[in-house]
């Protein structure tokens, strides 16, 4: 619930200062792992032989399905060298490849249809905005012993859940996994592997490190920003919202 200040854009209560501090540390925490995983690679000798994951049997399967999946993407011609596997309770509930090329979508990665993927298959119907109840990833769940979260319930997402991927995921997948509150990432190929077959997904976890104004991208922020917000405050006023 919000309080009757809240409809202010620069409201100080409580619930809003705690968030905007749980907003800052995790964006603090980000740029410093982009920064550590930039700082590791440019220092890395190029002879420097990759560190070997110890084998799991049971696991190798995983690994195996999401590289044919990666493999039949290639031959068919439907995108690049990637795919992923979602696997709960050692059984896979979700698969995906790269289908840039099929669908012309710059954003159709192995790693986010494999959650699409996953998400239908818990799903026992569509939602269309309604149904949060115990059965679908929309079941709300405590926060965890220790979270700085200031929201003590969100939906329970792909929680319980593993990703295995051929390659390592780029930024927009890595934050699609966040999203979907996936517990365990295994990749294969590392970032330096994807740049050598010309896919650079390294320059965007560097550039993330940087503030706005430095990005190779433009950047214009806080434009119109009493608009936007607008959004926001009907967020927060809306009584029965769903954290996700």
């Amino acid at each position: 619930m919000t309080s009757p200040d809240c409809s202010s854009t620069q409201c100080n209560c409580q619930q809003h200062v705690d968030r905007r501090k749980f907003l800052g540390r995790t964006l603090a925490g980000t740029l410093a792992t982009a920064a550590a995983m930039s700082g590791s690679m440019a220092s890395a000798a190029p002879s420097e032989a990759p560190v070997k994951a110890k084998t799991d049997p049971n696991k190798r399967k995983f690994m195996e399905e999401a590289t044919r999946l990666a493999i039949e993407s290639v031959e068919k011609g439907w995108g690049g060298p990637f795919g992923a596997v979602i696997v709960k309770d050692g059984e896979i509930i979700g698969r995906g490849q790269n289908r840039v090329l099929l669908t012309g979508i710059p954003v159709f990665h192995a790693e986010v249809t494999a959650i699409m993927d996953a998400s239908a298959r818990l799903n026992p119907k569509a939602l269309l905005g309604s149904e949060y109840g115990a059965g679908t990833i929309l079941e709300m769940i405590p926060r965890e012993s220790g979270s700085p979260d200031p929201v003590p319930e969100r939906a329970r997402m792909l929680k319980g859940c593993e990703i295995y991927i051929n390659g390592a995921p780029c930024p927009m997948c890595m934050s699609a996994i966040y999203w979907s509150r996936i517990d365990h990432v295994y990749f294969a190929a590392s970032l330096k592997d994807t740049s050598q077959i010309g896919f650079d997904d390294a320059f965007q976890y560097e550039d993330f490190a940087k503030p706005w104004a430095d990005r190779r991208i433009a950047v214009t922020e806080n434009f119109e920003r009493d608009v936007g917000l607008k959004a926001y405050e009907a967020w927060m006023a809306k009584k029965d919202r769903h954290p996700y």
